[in-house]
């Protein structure tokens, strides 16, 4: 008797809702505490405190919501056999628009419109009410209705011209791979990363926001020689117009070997008044950079990538997987989907451990900048972006191991502290 692939991945994706719904009620409790932590006493004003909490409290009743909607949807889809009948359907569209639903090519993409178009009209009412009640209730959406619905848009636009390029590509090196699929399809997704890192910001971002170089004055010299001092090959300096969108604040790097660029949302200059702040945020991420943290994480994707596509390799001729989940034929894209669905339990197995990678390279990212000086302005900076973005100032210890990628407040403060006394 075959194995029940498909009964097992449900069960499985059933047990891990229970387990996150836990960590998600304990996070709620969290949130729901009237007074701050004792690191922060004085630290963040009760005006904040407040408007954090309820903010928190919002999302977090959303998330319960939105979780549960998830879970069933998915469950169903599944156990409803909702899939294949969407890859039926998809061949007798194309069958009607005089096309072969023989092609697999042609018959994956047209499964993919289907799917894209599903999952349209099922994301659209969660994101409108997430952008155009929450984020607007707590001062932070600036969007319109029609800067958000020309972003979505823009968005299908170029899922249609990029995506089936790529789908192409994925299908004919799989049908023709060989023994060596696993490494082909690993170089290719490399390649692939490499030209979207390039092509992303100069040509896919510049469609969403406005980027311009940061005006000549103090804090671009001070940005400027921060980077010099540290032999960091900064060739252009941006600000982004995050405003127009939202009022959270942010900054970033990207760029290749001697190539490097710096970005920073207008909202974190806005945000923060000192100068100081803002380069004490920067020298945390060039932090990043000299401890090559980028570097590592790029390496252990490909790994993870590599060991990912060698997995699908042993399972893609499966026919009792493919069963299992309703298929009496084995498309290329549909045994990616049902791989992708086997390996659930170790794929979170390894995003948890990536964010505890992730959360210790924040430590040493924040030491990098104590060591340059920075401790006072790079404290002051993290307040001041925790307030202004009104992040949780309360967060339960279970709920932050299994999500976050960033220490909370508290620990970075804590730590900060803790390095402080030390020197002392």
């Amino acid at each position: 008797m075959a194995f029940p692939y498909m009964e097992a991945v449900v069960g499985f994706m059933i047990l891990m809702y229970i387990f996150e719904s836990y960590l998600d009620i304990r996070q709620h409790r969290a949130l729901k505490l009237p007074t701050l932590p004792k690191t922060l006493e004085g630290v963040i004003s009760m005006e904040k405190f407040e408007k954090s909490r309820a903010y928190s409290l919002d999302k977090s009743c959303f998330h319960f919501v939105h979780e549960l909607f998830t879970i069933l949807m998915d469950s169903a889809i599944l156990l409803c056999a909702v899939l294949p009948w969407l890859w039926k359907i998809s061949a007798d569209y194309l069958v009607y628009f005089g096309l072969s639903a023989e092609n697999e090519i042609t018959h994956t993409l047209a499964f993919l419109a289907c799917v894209t178009i599903w999952s349209q009209i099922t994301d659209l009412p969660f994101a409108l009410y997430s952008t155009f009640v929450i984020e607007s209730r707590h001062g932070f959406n600036k969007q319109t209705i029609w800067l958000f619905l020309r972003d979505m848009i823009k968005g299908i636009i170029l899922s249609v011209i990029i995506g089936p390029p790529i789908v192409a590509a994925i299908i004919v090196i799989v049908q023709k791979g060989g023994p060596y699929l696993a490494i082909y399809l690993w170089a290719f997704m490399f390649v692939l990363s490499l030209v979207m890192m390039t092509l992303y910001p100069v040509l896919i971002a510049p469609l969403f926001n406005k980027f311009t170089p940061l005006p000549e004055g103090e804090l671009r010299t001070k940005i400027e020689n921060l980077a010099a001092s540290l032999k960091f090959p900064l060739k252009k300096l941006f600000v982004v117009d995050g405003s127009t969108r939202s009022s959270h604040s942010n900054a970033y790097m990207y760029g290749f070997f001697k190539n490097k660029r710096i970005v920073l949302y207008d909202t974190l200059i806005q945000q923060c008044k000192d100068e100081e702040e803002v380069v004490a945020v920067i020298a945390h991420e060039l932090g990043h950079w000299k401890l090559n943290h980028t570097l590592y994480s790029f390496v252990a994707v490909q790994i993870l990538t590599v060991l990912q596509f060698g997995g699908y390799t042993l399972v893609r001729n499966s026919k009792d997987l493919f069963q299992s989940f309703g298929f009496d034929t084995q498309p290329v894209l549909i045994g990616l989907i049902i791989f992708q669905h086997t390996v659930i339990p170790l794929q979170h197995l390894v995003s948890f451990g990536l964010n505890l990678v992730s959360r210790a390279f924040e430590f040493q990212a924040d030491a990098f900048a104590k060591k340059l000086g920075y401790a006072s302005a790079l404290r002051a900076g993290l307040v001041k972006l925790q307030e202004e973005n009104l992040s949780a100032m309360n967060t339960d210890p279970w709920y932050s191991a299994y999500h976050y990628s960033h220490p909370p407040l508290v620990e970075r403060l804590a730590a900060i502290d803790k390095s402080d006394k030390k020197e002392d």
